[in-house]
């Protein structure tokens, strides 16, 4: 439980004078921070406000006086409508918010909660549906599943302008009481802020079974999967940073970029076992690389900083599955003809958007590989392997606050104006102007080029597999050399058996000088 919580003085005075000048009665945004109970401490870093939804209206508002209220006029009857008045807040698109803004947010930093800019008599009266939003913003943030436990509530009251914070417990019920205050105060955040980097590269293969044998009927349903798996592989991979193995868990005290390398134990590669079973129809390659970078607090230890760095890796992977999955969503049930149509859209490179994601059964009547790599897309493949490839978005980093970074994903038919946009609509910033600001250190994954279903299962049998299909080729020239004399090989052979007997015979020479 987080007992105490400080804010960026520089953002956050911004966002009060901001807010000030507004001149509106209510507003509802986003917290922008870290929570870590370790140390039980919150560390704010900006406040969004949540822009109008689709038809134009604020995401919060005052309630309407009573028709009764309207007619009459005064000073006291608008004091009984403050007093009165409660807030309404869209709901659904403040967690729509929280959840496309936690995508391109970077390790370390997290939507943690929302503030309210409203009266303290409006406050006290919407506290239900302030724990509501709270809870539900916290669950759109929250990728992983003990990612969160606590979200923050600010309320920046006008009427006398005052700053307070209180704590919600996720798993407790929605009261009046649920809310519990915590020590609030101002002071250097970003300034101090500790930047880790980490360049990962992956290889996930993963078996496709026959729909009699699977669960899976998508490829959705395959890769959350994996990806699931591969997160637990990950939290148990050992760090070495600027080339230092970790091992305690001391504060970090250098300044500047700390370069991170994570070191995977050796796992049992199921795609191995799947091999042997007759259920496996194809094999899943989803390899790429993902640049992760995560934010530390010096009062934080390192293994903080590791724990961000991995949970970051897993969320950038499940955000651009999600991505796909928001593009291609809408066909449940398709046809064998849907099927084919989603087939030759890959072969065409259309946009993810118009694939249809159950093309997974396509795969499973024409045995292959389906292969899901960063970059361009390249439909180049063996004669004898059936290969279907989809690209994911490719993850773009843009400068944000006192060296920090966030990041957004673009589909390869995106341009860089549809993340000035994200910026701009979902993070309150103003558009990036300088293209040279901008990061894409991820690297395209290297072109499938296998030659049969047993090399993709089992990488390192490729090397094995492409002596052997050398040696098969090579199999009749070499009958057809080993009946010629070979000269070279004899001559050898002769030199050979004289130096051995010039050397006996030098050494009985020597013993027998030596004896006389």
């Amino acid at each position: 439980m987080v007992k105490a919580v400080v804010g960026d003085e520089t953002q956050l005075k911004l966002a009060e004078d901001r807010l000030s000048q507004s001149a509106i009665p209510a507003q509802v945004g986003l917290v922008v921070g870290k929570l870590n109970s370790s140390i039980d401490r919150g560390f704010v870093f900006d406040l969004l406000p949540t822009p109008p939804n689709d038809a134009g209206e604020p995401a919060c508002s005052l309630s309407e006086a009573p028709k009764d209220d309207k007619k009459k006029k005064g000073p006291k009857t608008k004091s009984l409508h403050d007093s009165s008045s409660s807030l309404l807040i869209d709901q659904d698109w403040v967690v729509e918010h929280a959840r496309q803004v936690s995508r391109m947010l970077v390790g370390g930093i997290k939507v943690i909660g929302i503030y309210i800019w409203t009266t303290e008599s409006s406050f006290k009266n919407s506290t239900i549906i302030l724990c509501q939003t709270v809870k539900g913003v916290a669950e759109a943030a929250s990728i992983l599943e003990t990612d969160r436990d606590e979200g923050l509530l600010i309320h920046i009251c006008y009427s006398p302008m005052k700053w307070t914070c209180r704590n919600f417990t996720l798993a407790s019920n929605i009261t009046s009481s649920s809310l519990r205050p915590c020590d609030f105060k101002l002071g250097r955040v970003l300034t101090s802020i500790q930047t880790f980097k980490c360049m990962y590269n992956f290889d996930i293969r993963l078996p496709i079974y026959h729909e009699s044998a699977s669960t899976a009927k998508t490829l959705t349903d395959i890769l959350r999967y994996g990806i699931s798996i591969h997160a637990k592989e990950l939290r148990g991979a050992k760090a070495m940073i600027n080339g230092c193995l970790v091992v305690g868990d001391e504060p970090c005290l250098s300044d500047g970029l700390h370069e991170v390398e994570l070191l995977l134990p050796f796992m049992k590669d199921a795609s191995v076992e799947a091999c042997s079973q007759k259920e496996v129809v194809g094999i899943l390659v989803f390899s790429g690389s993902v640049c992760s970078f995560a934010c530390l607090n010096p009062k934080e230890p390192i293994s903080q900083a590791l724990a961000d760095i991995k949970g970051d890796i897993i969320m950038s992977l499940q955000s651009r599955l999600d991505i796909i999955c928001d593009e291609a969503d809408g066909d449940v049930n398709p046809t064998d003809d849907s099927c084919k149509e989603a087939n030759d859209e890959i072969s065409t490179g259309k946009p993810v958007s118009q694939l249809v994601l159950h093309l997974l059964r396509v795969l499973k009547r024409t045995f292959g590989v389906f292969r899901i790599r960063q970059g361009q897309h390249d439909n180049r493949s063996p004669p004898d392997l059936k290969q279907h490839c989809l690209s994911f978005p490719r993850r773009v980093f843009v400068p944000w606050l006192a060296g920090t970074y966030i990041c957004d994903y673009l589909q390869p038919f995106e341009t860089i104006e549809v993340l000035k946009d994200h910026c701009v609509e979902l993070m309150s910033m103003e558009a990036p102007t300088d293209p040279s600001t901008f990061l894409e250190p991820e690297t395209e994954a290297p072109t499938l080029t296998t030659k049969s279903f047993l090399d993709v299962a089992i990488p390192f049998n490729s090397a094995f597999s492409s002596e052997y299909h050398s040696q098969k080729r090579e199999t009749g020239t070499r009958e057809e050399s080993n009946q010629k004399p070979t000269k070279s090989a004899d001559f050898t052979m002769i030199i050979a058996v004289l130096l051995v007997f010039l050397s006996v015979f030098v050494g009985w020479v020597l013993f027998a000088v030596r004896a006389s």
